[in-house]
């Protein structure tokens, strides 16, 4: 008795790759009326065969700003002339806008930071993990 593994592609998912090589049939065969390269063909292909924008918002922090606003939450405090005794997500939002790293950002979001570097907010435990 032979067994079948599941496929790896659904009806659906079939039928989308094919409705896409049938809509860019002309691209397809225009490049090969007009002997393009086997490397542009290729890109050309891979461009049609790619997975398309999904929807949902993008990003909206580069990987840049976020090491920056985490590396601020290894600063101490009182350097920024901040009145507090630790940072907290809002102090540290606060400060990376006025640092120029972000036009807006909310203490929710660096609060997301800081969980995803696992570290915390108060200054001397930041100190401590900063400084291993």
């Amino acid at each position: 008795m032979l067994l079948f593994s599941k496929p790896e592609l659904d009806r659906v998912q079939v039928r989308q790759w094919r409705s896409r090589w049938f809509e860019e049939r002309e691209k397809l065969s225009a490049a090969e009326e007009q002997q393009v390269t086997e490397k542009a063909l290729m890109v050309l292909i891979k461009g049609i065969l790619s997975d398309r924008p999904r929807p949902g918002t993008t990003k909206s922090f580069t990987v840049e700003q976020v090491v920056q606003i985490v590396a601020i939450a290894c600063e101490e405090c009182e350097k920024s002339d901040r009145p507090v005794s630790h940072w907290t997500p809002s102090e540290l939002a606060d400060e990376a806008i006025k640092r120029g790293i972000v036009e807006k950002i909310s203490p929710r979001s660096v609060g997301r930071f800081l969980k995803r570097s696992d570290i915390t907010t108060t200054s001397r435990s930041l100190l401590v993990k900063c400084q291993n």
